[in-house]
């Protein structure tokens, strides 16, 4: 499935309140987006504000479509806008998607080495 990585910046000054809000996503979203195709999704911020997040997702267009398409989406982004900088679409639409360089199992499947499981020692 293919892997998506974007960044974007929230205000330093609103870093904990942003960490609070996600620690308890309102489970109507929560369900969106899972039907939606956002998958493995996780988040992760920086002390200066830097937030890197990460999905699998077949197609990410459909993906931002599926959740464009639902009322709860709107209500989220609205209420998550105001913790970015310079951000001048929703935050769903406005991150800053990243290239994939590397990825460990892709490149170990085009070796004819299987990676052990066993302890080395």
């Amino acid at each position: 499935m293919p892997r998506v990585c974007f960044r974007l910046q929230v205000r330093p000054d609103r870093l904990e309140e942003y960490a609070a809000r996600h620690a308890a996503v309102w489970p109507e979203m929560l369900e969106a987006l899972h039907a939606t195709g956002w998958h493995n999704y996780s988040l992760f911020l920086d002390t200066d504000g830097l937030l890197v997040g990460y999905l699998e997702t077949p197609d990410l267009d459909a993906a931002r479509a599926g959740m464009d398409a639902t009322d709860v989406n709107a209500r989220w982004q609205a209420e998550m806008a105001p913790f970015f900088e310079d951000l001048d679409a929703p935050p769903d639409q406005g991150f800053l998607q990243l290239r994939e360089v590397f990825h460990l199992e892709d490149q170990l499947a085009r070796t004819d080495r299987t990676p052990s499981t066993k302890d080395p020692s």
